[in-house]
């Protein structure tokens, strides 16, 4: 579009990739800068080509391979696997890769168009990356078709948050919830506070924050260094994924944003008043009331220490805390409650999610078997088998969860609640950008910055002027 016009424009990634052509420059991450090269445009998608009435065994007989991270989610539904081949006639081979050398693998993968991998986990930020270029197969038009697509698979039943966060059409200042379907939610986590009932109840506190104010002041309260007990874990290390957590949960909900369009480009506010005000006490609080080494943490450590007693708050994923409460699985299983977390000064409970979410490779040779997996995956039978296993918590599907899972889940003091409170609101808070990993690992060195004694202000204004020139490359 022209420069000055009200709408979305498309940028010149946006350009590279509608022509077919965008290569590493479209979809780097930047832990992996070796890779990308010589991606291919995607092959035509297949839904097209399946006729008839719907038919699980309309694949029999042929064979697809799927790439897996070890996660409960996996555990859960390694088991059914042999059903799902009873099912259709379809045979399923399995490739594990440990979380971090995962998205390496599966970047290198994509970009060399080999399809070798009919399907595979795929978390939702990714998709920015992968869409682009083509790497990735619109769903769109397989729930559409119905010789390819069961009528019981009510697709609506998943949650509306998560189709929206699994949607876009990759032009600069769109929202999510356009364009194409890119993935099918599997499982995902709301961003709340887990905290320790059992110490809680012996000090009295019965009534938990509702405001961010007295939620810092709590957890400085509850500190005390000379018994190795603090108030509150959150991740810290430089990560991207330090930011998407109780981070952007609460920033969100304090009523900052990330970046605004100006009908031209994309504008980072990582310095607006807000923004600067919202920092500077999640920074003090992570010095008066957080891990002494909180620059090094991620959710093993923060999750590691609530289980262990040190920490008696953790804002995280929810479904990273839940195992911890479970019998055997800690010093504390058992003592654990979960609460939305402080509410926004307005009152609302905006949460950021991550969402684990099967996808297909455009360059698959076996489509309908793919999708067949993937539709079978995230159906409710399924996921109903899944989560009675007992480690598979927030399914994504509103009918498993209303029954299913709040029978498991009942004995998880305030889980359910939690839950409830923030479904509504719960999304993708970021505003969908290709270089998404690149700015948000920024935004994690300049809290990391400000932890050191930079001026807060100060630092994020050059985050906000850096960042802004990499999302409109």
């Amino acid at each position: 579009m022209n420069e000055g016009s009200t709408g979305p424009r498309m940028s010149r990634r946006n350009m590279l990739a509608a022509m077919g052509i965008a290569g590493a420059a479209a979809v780097s991450l930047p832990v992996l800068s070796a890779c990308g090269v010589g991606g291919k445009a995607s092959a035509p998608n297949g839904a097209a080509e399946v006729g008839g009435g719907f038919d699980w065994r309309k694949a029999s007989g042929s064979t697809i391979n799927i790439l897996q991270t070890p996660h409960p989610y996996q555990l859960s539904y390694q088991p059914l696997l042999k059903e799902f081949t009873e099912l259709t006639g379809i045979n399923v081979n399995v490739d594990l890769v440990p979380e971090a050398d995962y998205f390496t693998k599966l970047n290198t993968e994509l970009a060399g168009g080999t399809g070798k991998h009919d399907a595979f986990m795929l978390g939702a930020y990714f998709i920015w990356q992968y869409g682009p270029p083509g790497w990735i197969e619109d769903l769109n038009p397989w729930l559409e078709n119905s010789s390819a697509t069961s009528a019981e698979y009510d697709f609506e039943d998943i949650f509306e948050g998560l189709r929206a966060s699994t949607r876009w059409d990759f032009t600069l200042g769109a929202p999510l919830g356009t364009g194409g379907q890119w993935a099918i939610p599997w499982g995902f986590e709301n961003n709340v506070v887990a905290y320790n009932k059992a110490y809680f109840d012996r000090r009295g506190i019965t009534k938990l924050p509702d405001n961010f104010d007295d939620f810092v002041q709590l957890a400085v309260d509850l500190t005390d260094r000379s018994e190795n007990r603090y108030g509150i874990a959150t991740r810290g290390s430089k990560s991207w994924a330090t930011i998407h957590p109780g981070f952007m949960t609460q920033y969100v909900r304090e009523g900052a944003v990330d970046y605004t369009f100006d009908g031209t480009d994309l504008v980072a506010e990582m310095a607006s008043d807000k923004a600067v005000d919202f920092t500077k006490k999640w920074i003090q609080m992570q010095h008066e009331a957080g891990p002494t080494s909180w620059t090094t943490y991620d959710y093993p450590n923060a999750t590691g220490d609530l289980g262990d007693g040190k920490a008696m708050m953790v804002y995280d994923a929810d479904s990273a805390t839940y195992p911890k409460n479970k019998p055997g699985a800690s010093k504390e299983a058992g003592n654990l409650g979960w609460y939305a977390g402080p509410a926004g000064p307005d009152g609302n409970y905006k949460t950021n999610l991550w969402t684990w979410s099967w996808a297909m490779s455009a360059n698959s040779r076996n489509k309908l078997a793919a999708w067949l997996f993937i539709q079978w995956a995230t159906g409710k039978e399924s996921m109903n088998k899944a989560v009675q296993g007992g480690t598979y918590a927030d399914p994504v599907r509103a009918s498993v969860f209303n029954t299913t899972f709040k029978r498991i889940a009942a004995d998880q003091f305030g889980y359910l609640e939690a839950f409830e409170t923030v479904i509504g609101d719960s999304k993708i808070q970021f505003t969908p950008q290709k270089a998404f990993f690149d700015t948000t690992q920024n935004w994690a060195v300049a809290l990391q910055d400000i932890y050191g004694g930079d001026d807060a202000a100060g630092r994020l204004r050059s985050l906000a002027k850096t960042n802004t020139s990499k999302v409109n490359l």
